[in-house]
């Protein structure tokens, strides 16, 4: 059935055409492909504001542990030069001396803080300017691409390089500063504490097959040794049992011990960064040296309200039609949540403002879970002020 359009809407699109204030653009003609770049991002968003660095060249490049292949663009999103190395010695060297037939140029390093981690210091250690581009970004590029979709290292690196030119939120690699230091002293403690976790869950297991349910409900050191002393080993299978058992027991008496010495080194480390997070309540060293490490440069954060989505606290809008709703916001920094978990967690049964405000959500009708992040999301406020003022403080002296 022929579309009846009124006549009146005919005079106004044909007084719009004469003068000229609207271009018809018909779909799959060569007008429209001519305004849609082959990325699928539109042409029209201009590089950075934000950043402030006039470039004309950005460099793509995407990591592999073997192999790294960077792939040189204009602002057109024309391909101008591509290389691919052998991860080596010589990598950096390599790859400045290729881009040094570009003016004005930067480099884009998919996954910065991964597997691009050693490149994107490398060159940002030759006075280099790189941008760290999220994985999530550049496969975007690379799906809604019109002409190179499909998946290939030079490809992926040319992603790379056009999300980098087309977004103004990208993170700015920088040399690795004491945030890194707390970051991987915070991640060897996590990695201690899991593995102490699964040896007691391996520990508990075992016992359960020497004796009726064990050590009870909960398990420890103490019980495990007073349970293994009493038994009456009367067989080979269980004698090797008992052997095993109390080598998980030394297992997790050296990771106790490990533990005790990485919290006092983590603690030395969060004084010296002079931070004052540990003055919020249910934020001790390890909280600290959590958030530090993983929030890195926080004035890439221009508001409190960013920081919030970046850790994860901010909720999910799910609103529909009339009605407005928001849900729990499963994405972002999941360490960095866990650790204002922590934080409110505490502050709920130590009694104080964090209970204050926690028992005012629950008598406006909040579920328990509901007061506890509202109380996060005001937790992580509280941190990025923090944050904002030791870096300024640290700027200062």
């Amino acid at each position: 059935m022929a579309l009846r359009v009124p006549a009146a809407l005919w005079g106004w699109l044909f007084l719009e055409l004469s003068a000229g204030r609207i271009l018809l653009l018909w779909c799959g003609s060569k007008e429209a492909r001519a305004h849609r770049p082959e990325s699928g991002v539109p042409a029209t968003v201009s590089p950075s504001t934000e950043r402030q660095i006039p470039m004309t060249i950005m460099i793509g490049i995407d990591p592999h542990k073997a192999t790294h292949t960077a792939v040189a663009i204009d602002h057109d999103e024309n391909v101008i030069d591509q290389l691919e190395i052998r991860a080596s010695k010589t990598q950096a060297r390599r790859l400045c001396e290729w881009a040094g037939q570009f003016d004005d140029k930067a480099w884009a390093v998919e996954s910065a803080r991964g597997l691009g981690y050693l490149v994107a210091q490398q060159l940002v250690a030759a006075g280099e300017t790189v941008f760290d581009v999220p994985p999530l970004f550049a496969s975007r590029v690379r799906v809604l691409g019109s002409g190179r979709s499909q998946k290939n290292d030079p490809n992926d690196a040319r992603a790379v390089a056009i999300a980098a030119m087309r977004s103004d939120r990208l993170a700015r690699v920088g040399a690795d500063d004491h945030a890194q230091v707390l970051r991987l002293l915070v991640k060897r403690h996590r990695d201690m504490a899991q593995l102490r976790a699964k040896q007691l869950v391996r520990l508990a297991a075992l016992l359960t097959e020497l004796q009726p349910g064990g050590t009870g409900s909960s398990i420890t050191l103490n019980r495990a040794n007073r349970l293994l002393d009493n038994l009456d080993v009367t067989d080979e299978v269980s004698a090797h049992r008992v052997m095993i058992a109390r080598e998980l027991v030394a297992d997790v008496v050296v990771l106790d011990t490990s533990l005790k010495t990485s919290k006092a080194r983590i603690t030395t480390a969060v004084t010296a960064s002079g931070t004052t997070l540990c003055d919020i309540v249910g934020i001790g060293p390890i909280c600290a040296a959590t958030i530090i490490g993983y929030s890195g440069d926080i004035t890439r954060f221009a508001t409190k309200a960013r920081y919030a989505t970046y850790n994860g606290t901010a909720p999910l809008e799910a609103s529909s039609g009339g009605r407005t709703r928001h849900r729990l916001n499963p994405r972002g920094n999941r360490t960095l949540n866990f650790a204002i978990h922590i934080a409110a967690v505490v502050q709920v049964r130590t009694g104080g403002e964090g209970r204050i405000y926690y028992d005012r959500k629950i008598t406006e009708g909040k579920t328990n879970k509901e007061a506890v992040r509202a109380l996060k999301r005001r937790i992580s406020d509280r941190v990025y002020r923090h944050l904002v003022n030791d870096a300024r403080t640290a700027l200062n002296t």
